[in-house]
């Protein structure tokens, strides 16, 4: 097959690593870059050897599809356009700045017939993707998320639950594989700014409870996730793509006489997991969607009930002591 032609639109951080991994990518041509900064532009074509393009629209009618990695509040606007233009697109998460606007986004692919896939990057992570295999088999109780940071030079114009904790609250509704009925959160701001320290709980029908704890304001970078089952506890950790998985035991050892010489109380199961690159895996994926290969890992129905959680969450940190019951369960 002919490599699908693809383009990225903002090359900041992340844009900047889409456009670099799309151009090792056999199964995929990167013909370009959309950026309004010539100096980001030049460098990527002088890394990539693709062209650039200040103005986005005009890289629409080059390619079969784009990664759209530009500031959130920039989302509907510039997905809107893709998808109008007959483009496939993934975009970096959130899906958009309101449900209002994700809504839109998921209509307008419908009505295109194209691809809205959504980047919540996690989702390709080597650890979370065997956690996965080993819960399949295990009773879920309790979920506990922790997504810390030092406060960084990017995404500040979002909460840190649009920016950090969304990507956990994605995980756990893939986890808990059940609607969210109740949840309460509370939280507040450092500075003038938008938010960027939660804690947040939910409850699920099947009776799992999730705690997310996201922040800006840690002294290093965790991104961890506790599972705790009915005999067992894994471990995640997204950054060192480690999974570890600790069991009860009772176990002992006595000498001749009856004495106690050593009781296992449990045991530690290192589980090995790829080294793949999460966003290499993600991006792969993307192509074979485009392909019709394979369906989107997250689409737009569900990225837009995180967006939807992390709305309400918001709103409880807003509004001290709020615990919401929903109505209609999410």
């Amino acid at each position: 097959m002919n490599p699908v032609r693809v383009g990225v639109i903002g090359i900041g951080n992340m844009g900047w690593h889409h456009a670099r991994v799309l151009s090792l990518l056999r199964d995929a041509e990167l013909v370009g870059v959309a950026d309004p900064d010539a100096g980001r532009g030049a460098l990527a074509v002088a890394q990539f050897g693709c062209r650039w393009f200040p103005d986005y629209t005009e890289l629409l009618g080059e390619v079969e599809a784009v990664c759209i990695a530009v500031p959130t509040l920039l989302h509907h606007r510039v997905g809107m356009a893709a998808l109008q233009a007959g483009v496939h697109v993934l975009i970096e998460k959130p899906i958009a700045a309101t449900q209002e606007e994700a809504t839109a986004l998921i209509q307008a692919a419908e009505t295109a017939g194209r691809l809205l896939q959504v980047g919540h990057i996690e989702r390709f992570n080597p650890a979370f993707r065997e956690l996965l295999k080993v819960v399949a088999g295990e009773e879920i109780v309790v979920l506990e998320a922790r997504r810390h940071s030092p406060n960084p030079d990017r995404a500040n114009d979002v909460s840190v639950v649009l920016d950090l904790m969304i990507h956990d609250i994605d995980l756990v509704l893939e986890l808990a594989g059940s609607p969210v009925v109740r949840l309460a959160a509370a939280g507040g701001r450092s500075s003038d700014g938008p938010i960027d320290y939660v804690n947040a709980t939910l409850a699920f029908a099947n009776g799992v409870v999730a705690s997310l704890t996201a922040s800006k304001m840690a002294h290093r970078k965790v991104r961890r996730l506790y599972t705790h089952c009915r005999s067992s506890l894994m471990e995640t950790d997204f950054l060192k793509h480690n999974l570890r998985i600790h069991r009860r035991s009772t176990g002992s050892v006595s000498a001749d006489h009856g004495e106690l010489v050593y009781r296992n109380d449990g045991f530690i199961e290192e589980v090995s997991t790829t080294s793949i690159e999460p966003l290499y895996a993600e991006l792969e994926h993307f192509l074979q969607c485009v392909r019709g290969v394979e369906t989107p890992a997250v689409d737009g129905l569900q990225a837009s009930r995180a967006l939807l959680l992390a709305d309400l969450i918001e709103q409880c940190v807003e509004q001290p002591n709020l615990c919401m019951a929903l109505d209609a369960p999410i």
